[in-house]
């Protein structure tokens, strides 16, 4: 994990959790907007993805191993001793999503980015249920998840960037679908357990990869007694990496802010 600090004194701890495929990397200009806004940010790589060695990339055994992960990080973050925020992108929401499911963590909000709780191009029937065979036979047989920078965001920069980028995972594992598909679920079968904490869900409205239809679902579900939903009209799924990415800044931090506030802390 690294630790970004403050530029001057700190309001808040934010700890982000990346996407499938992807890397902390790909959030430098998100971390220096919160670092500029006086957040100290903690993230890291996610096992089986950027520069981690600890599992094979693109494989894991269990959907777990990111949530023992991600612990870690919120641990790190109460040394700060100041009011944690958990960030989390597509499958990272989906991991803060399934942490608030198992745990009880000290949180003053959640803010979820286009969280993975179900893919707009599923595979079809027969490839699920041939994958249950492999799963068992083959665990850590790979194939191309099917997905493409274009898919991802509208600017260009972040396209160009993606192409070049050796740490972006090419392959995944039959188990690592099988333990993602699992944990999208369990998101929805254990609902009534999501721990009541102040939840921001930010969605792309023009998702090509995530179905905003059962974000939707889930929010409408999710037993909060704050909870706020933003769609974003016309963005692609990495909301936070689109044109108009500043305002999607702004209102996040927005939310966290008013959090803050709503707690009495005093900064």
């Amino acid at each position: 994990m690294w630790k970004w600090e403050a530029d001057g004194e700190a309001k808040a701890v934010i700890v982000m959790v990346h996407g499938a495929l992807e890397h902390h990397r790909r959030y430098g200009w998100l971390i220096q907007m919160w670092r500029l806004s006086g957040f100290h940010v903690i993230m890291g790589d996610l096992p089986g993805q950027g520069m981690t060695t600890r599992s094979n990339r693109g494989h894991i055994d269990s959907f777990d191993e990111y949530l023992l992960e991600v612990k870690d990080w919120i641990q790190a973050a109460y040394s700060f001793e100041l009011p944690v925020f958990l960030l989390g992108h597509s499958m990272g929401g989906l991991v803060a999503i399934r942490l608030l499911q198992e745990e009880r963590l000290n949180l003053a909000g959640v803010i979820l980015s286009s969280p993975c709780l179900g893919l707009v191009q599923q595979p079809s029937r027969f490839l699920k249920f041939v994958s249950h065979g492999v799963n068992a036979i083959m665990p850590g047989f790979k194939v191309s998840p099917g997905l493409s920078v274009e898919l991802a965001t509208r600017n260009m920069e972040v396209r160009d960037a993606d192409l070049n980028d050796s740490l972006y995972v090419t392959k995944v594992s039959v188990r690592w679908y099988r333990e993602l598909d699992d944990a999208m679920k369990l998101a929805f079968d254990n609902l009534q357990d999501t721990q009541n904490i102040p939840m921001l869900v930010m969605q792309g409205g023009d998702d090509r990869i995530v179905a905003k239809q059962l974000v939707k679902e889930w929010f409408n579900y999710a037993p909060l007694s704050e909870k706020r939903y933003k769609e974003w009209t016309d963005f692609y799924h990495e909301i936070f990496n689109e044109p108009e990415r500043e305002e999607v800044f702004e209102y996040a931090k927005d939310f966290v802010i008013s959090q803050l506030k709503a707690i009495g802390y005093v900064y």
